[in-house]
């Protein structure tokens, strides 16, 4: 599967990566979803997520869309082996949604937590911390 640029997916230990840049809106969290679902459907193995928001300067979502696709979420993941998604959030309103999420998803296979600091997010994924370093943007590189 070709992944874009702000995903990554490590087999190895299990770990999906995201990391928006500037602006998250509902077609961003669509195509995060939807591959996720499709990683789901390939391996039928859990895999844990981490989504770095540091990178994020523009929120454009609503109570209704997010509280939809946290139960479709819910719904589509029941009966799967427990996965933890890990949140890297600083913007006021991501970090209200990523809470929003983690409540959402209470009680669920999926375990959202929120973290305003990479060693304690890696620390909870269970995952060297210089994997989930920030990385810089995409240059165009000639050679």
């Amino acid at each position: 599967m070709e992944l874009p640029p702000d995903i990554e997916f490590h087999q190895d230990i299990r770990l999906l990566i995201y990391r928006p840049r500037g602006l998250i809106n509902e077609a961003a969290l669509n195509k995060v979803i939807n591959i996720i679902e499709e990683l789901e459907a390939a391996t039928q193995e859990p895999f844990n997520r981490f989504s770095d928001t540091t990178d994020t300067h523009e929120v454009e979502l609503n109570l209704k869309y997010v509280i939809h696709v946290s139960l479709h979420r819910r719904l589509s993941h029941k009966g799967r082996a427990p996965v933890k998604s890990a949140i890297l959030a600083s913007d006021s309103s991501v970090v209200h949604y990523a809470r929003l999420l983690a409540l959402l998803t209470q009680g669920s296979s999926i375990k959202v937590q929120v973290f305003q600091d990479r060693k304690e997010a890696a620390q909870w994924l269970g995952v060297p911390i210089e994997l989930l370093a920030a990385k810089p943007p995409a240059a165009n590189h000639s050679g």
